[in-house]
């Protein structure tokens, strides 16, 4: 069953059948072609029992809160605030579309959104100051992974749910890398800028007007402390986080800023259920996957196959990161994570890997995925809103995956990076 399952998945995909759909289709027709009828029930059983979580509220609830934030107009604040830090920089719009998703990660915690909410502002923008089309969608693709790596982050919501880690010790394991990648892409940014000669974005900010763009981004930048702060003190679950980050944004949006209009609300509600349906189903999907794939005793062959390459596990690190990179680039992170997590998390915590660390290896290696060809989730968005191919971004994206894949290396053999902050804070040993 193993020797033909994988492949027939791998080549629904390419035939360009949705991930769900491939992810019930190759068990289900590996049960038919070996007379196990009576195991269909484990695919539909484990479809919902996969989506019946507590835990799993928290991504809905967190995607709402990012639409309402950008609804009522909160990523243009974070934007200008952005700018008056770095427009004044050569490459100024380029390192302000990276910043911005930076910020604009603690509110959402999706890719998707970060590439949808900040491409559509920010690469007409760049394209009018003289940057290619391509290239502006390519930084805001390459950054928009940031999205789901600094917390809150919905593939560790999935990761924490899935392996029984604590949603915490990961959120703070995820501050570091994914401040790296940004300052990573940011240093590309400047080597490219100062080659082509890319313009500032504005004039150097005085300190009186950065300090006006942040009281002006300050209810917003908020967010992610109050969703921390709770986490971290006890006061509140992640998925209790989630929801007071939904009401926070409505609070701000409606009688604060007074940006967001009651009448928004069906629109917004009804864009985070679509996106919040997509990511469930897939998570549903994934774990009937995972249910069907053990009965084949797919994850001791693939254990037995990977411990037999090598005992070191400093090298078997660096191979499991070219397959994750690999599978990143076919199959969106939340099954990924729900498929492979389980199969490799036990291998290398029982060579002496920290699970919080693998943890954060997998979650950022599997979110760079989201950017690279050819089947980048977020490739496609970004050449939805820039109207650029996606072969034309691909290319582009390529020095800016170069300096993430270096991060991922940084991360996997420099464990300090993600483990000392939940190490300082009790959440991790």
């Amino acid at each position: 069953m193993l020797v033909w399952f994988l492949p027939l998945f791998l080549v629904l995909i390419l035939i360009g059948l949705p991930i769900f759909f491939a992810l019930l289709a190759a068990p289900g027709a590996m049960l038919l072609l070996n007379g196990q009828e009576r195991d269909f029930a484990l695919l539909y059983r484990n479809l919902y029992n996969g989506m019946d979580s507590f835990p799993l509220l928290a991504i809905p609830f967190f995607m709402l809160a990012g639409e309402m934030m950008n609804s009522g107009g909160i990523t243009r604040r974070l934007v200008e605030f952005s700018e008056a830090m770095m427009g004044h920089l050569r490459g100024g719009l380029a390192h302000v579309n990276i910043l911005s998703s930076m910020l604009f990660a603690g509110l959402s915690g999706s890719a998707v959104a970060d590439t949808s909410a900040l491409g559509s502002m920010l690469i007409p923008a760049m394209e009018q100051q003289g940057y290619t089309r391509k290239f502006a969608a390519a930084i805001t693709a390459a950054s928009s992974v940031i999205g789901p790596i600094i917390p809150p982050s919905g593939i560790m919501i999935i990761y924490a749910y899935v392996m029984g880690q604590s949603v915490a010790a990961l959120f703070l394991a995820g501050i570091v890398p994914g401040v790296l990648v940004g300052i990573g892409l940011m240093l590309m940014v400047k080597f490219m800028a100062d080659k082509h000669g890319f313009p500032p974005a504005s004039k150097k900010h005085t300190w009186p007007e950065r300090g006006q763009a942040s009281l002006r981004a300050f209810f917003p930048l908020m967010t992610p402390v109050i969703i921390l702060g709770g986490i971290l003190g006890g006061v509140f679950t992640p998925t209790e986080a989630a929801a007071i980050a939904v009401a926070y944004a409505l609070i701000v949006g409606i009688f604060i800023l007074r940006t967001l209009r009651w009448g928004d609300l069906p629109h917004i509600l009804m864009r985070a259920g679509l996106t919040s349906s997509v990511v469930l189903l897939l998570v549903g999907a994934a774990m009937a996957f995972k249910t069907v794939v053990s009965l084949a005793h797919a994850p001791e062959a693939l254990a037995e196959f990977i411990l037999g390459l090598s005992q070191n596990p400093l090298i078997l690190l660096f191979l499991i990161n070219i397959l994750l990179f690999v599978v990143g680039m076919f199959l969106d992170a939340g099954p990924a994570i729900i498929v492979l997590g389980p199969i490799l998390a036990p291998i290398f915590t029982g060579l002496g890997v920290d699970p919080i660390h693998f943890a954060i290896i997998m979650s950022v290696n599997l979110t760079v995925g989201l950017a690279t060809p050819p089947m980048g989730l977020v490739l496609f968005v970004a050449a939805a809103v820039s109207k650029e191919r996606v072969e034309t971004i691909a290319r582009a994206i390529l020095p800016f995956l170069a300096v993430e894949v270096a991060v991922i290396f940084l991360i996997t053999y420099f464990p300090a990076i993600s483990m000392t902050i939940p190490r300082l804070t009790g959440f991790a040993n």
